[in-house]
């Protein structure tokens, strides 16, 4: 309940929030490249066989010449293994990618910005994009599970550190 529009006057004069201002669009979304081996076909095995998923996934930013603009590409290597015989069921490469122009991220920031939002945005549409290959392909649909873009760019981080370490 509003008392004398007391609410309304004092929402307006509270300062103004210290959280950062930035812009992120999305300009495009797109498959660069896609590889699906149906390897179970060619055994005529049942297609609702059990498997164990190995899923590796690769990030790379490519810098525009246009400002603030950005392609991050999220790489996907998926790879399907018989529990049983520990034969090849299928193997799956994607890389999907986005256009990003992105604003007014600090230059300490804009780094891992690139590499943890942005492929948690490209995410869910990658995902769907494996999800309807295997079932396309005869195979139950994979969904793959949230992957932790923040551990896959600290690991990252770590090797190219231990790299510098060795080679100096």
């Amino acid at each position: 309940m509003l008392k004398n529009g007391s609410d309304k006057e004092n929402h307006a004069k509270q300062p103004e929030s210290d959280e950062p201002n930035f812009n992120l669009k999305i300009q495009s979304q797109f498959i660069r490249d896609l590889s699906f081996e149906n390897l179970i076909t060619h055994k005529n095995k049942d297609a609702n066989i059990q498997q164990d998923i190995d899923v590796h996934v690769d990030l790379d930013v490519h810098k525009h010449q246009e400002k603030n603009t950005f392609t991050v590409s999220t790489k996907y290597t998926v790879k399907s293994i018989s529990k049983s015989d520990r034969q090849p069921i299928f193997i799956l490469e994607l890389d999907y990618a986005g256009l990003f122009i992105v604003d007014g991220i600090p230059e300490n920031q804009l780094h891992p910005f690139l590499f943890i939002e942005c492929p948690r945005l490209l995410f869910p549409y990658a995902r769907r994009i494996i999800s309807d290959i295997t079932h396309d392909s005869g195979l139950r649909p994979l969904n793959l599970e949230h992957i932790n873009f923040v551990q896959i760019y600290r690991k990252e981080i770590n090797r190219k550190e231990s790299e510098k370490v060795v080679n100096n």
